[in-house]
């Protein structure tokens, strides 16, 4: 199985204290052997494609999925066209019946187009599929989202939100970058993306380093992991990760958490650039100073030389500041549209 960069560190009966204590501490990806091979989905999954099919139908509400159809030529990997004018596959939606029998129709033939409905929050479209299948490491509250496909590649990306994802059926090839090497993955459109987060341009099985040169350093950091059913792994929040199914017919489940926030940073940063990117270098660095200050090196004593009733923005974090500075924000937008 063809893997990129250095080994992803394993670990083998995690228990939830040691996933707190011992592997997000680390803050890097992890393997997490076997965490969910005891799960009913991975048992059916391991056993014929029919058999996952009708377990996850006992589960389905009917809701419809949110699925992309590529066709073969794509190879699997969902992306934008050549010339950037759109994406190399139809979005839509359908019953999960409709995607089990294309997949399964796939299976038999080899010869369907790339099918993938991902995402798919288990509270809504498969309702008793956590209770069946828990997730040991987290509160009963983390919803699991399901990704059902057959071979398909999803190119590399980041999440805002720390995430264990478990096979259930197939395998996963994950390849993996840290939050730094943003500068070397050639990052596409923020604005205008394949499905939420910006993705890199740059595949890593075939790279192209006459057009991307300076991924060959993003290549010096990357991470790998293969992960066959049964297995987890944690990825980080912002760690880029590329992910590959090869077998005709895949379940992924995963689970996002983050702490509380109060707004989407990922904006803030649209907001930033705005704002500061077209300034003259030199103000752009006089405004790194107030952003280290204020928001990256950020300390409670930053606002104790004034009274607490005259801190505003600069005080703790509540509902009262969330809602003062949200309202400075609109105001200022305000007068600029």
């Amino acid at each position: 199985m063809e893997t990129i960069g250095k080994p992803v560190r394993e670990w083998h009966g995690v228990t939830r204290q040691i996933f707190e204590t011992e592997v997000v501490p680390m803050g890097e990806p992890a393997v997490l052997r076997g965490l969910v091979a005891d799960w009913p989905a991975t048992i059916a999954g391991s056993r014929t494609g029919r058999e996952l099919v009708a377990y996850l139908a006992s589960h389905d509400s009917g809701a419809p999925l949110s699925t992309y159809v590529g066709a073969p030529a794509i190879a699997g990997r969902f992306f934008y066209r050549e010339d950037m004018n759109g994406f190399n596959f139809d979005r839509g939606t359908a019953p999960f019946r409709a995607v089990a029998d294309m997949l399964l129709g796939d299976l038999a033939t080899g010869a369907g187009p790339a099918i993938y409905s991902g995402a798919a929050s288990a509270v809504e479209h498969f309702p008793t599929f956590a209770a069946d299948n828990p997730m040991p490491l987290l509160d009963p509250t983390a919803t699991p989202r399901l990704w059902i496909g057959n071979a398909v590649t999803v190119s590399t990306h980041y999440d805002t939100a720390d995430n264990i994802a478990c096979v259930a059926a197939g395998h996963r090839h994950f390849t993996l970058f840290p939050p730094a090497q943003v500068a070397n993955l050639y990052v596409g459109p923020l604005e205008n993306t394949i499905s939420g987060q910006p993705v890199s341009m740059v595949d890593p099985l075939a790279p192209d380093l006459e057009r991307f040169p300076r991924y060959a350093l993003a290549a010096e950091t990357a991470r790998s992991a293969v992960l066959a059913p049964g297995d987890a792994i944690y990825v980080p929040t912002m760690w880029w990760h590329h992910v590959r199914s090869t077998e005709r017919l895949n379940l992924l489940v995963n689970y996002w958490w983050s702490p509380p926030n109060d707004a989407s940073a990922f904006e803030a940063l649209i907001y930033a650039m705005l704002a500061v990117r077209n300034r003259p270098a030199v103000e752009r660095q006089n405004w790194r100073a107030f952003f280290d200050h204020y928001v990256f090196d950020a300390d409670a004593a930053d606002a104790e030389h004034l009274p607490e009733h005259a801190r505003g923005i600069l005080g703790p974090s509540s509902p009262a500041r969330t809602a003062l500075m949200r309202e400075f924000l609109q105001r200022g937008l305000g007068r600029r549209s």
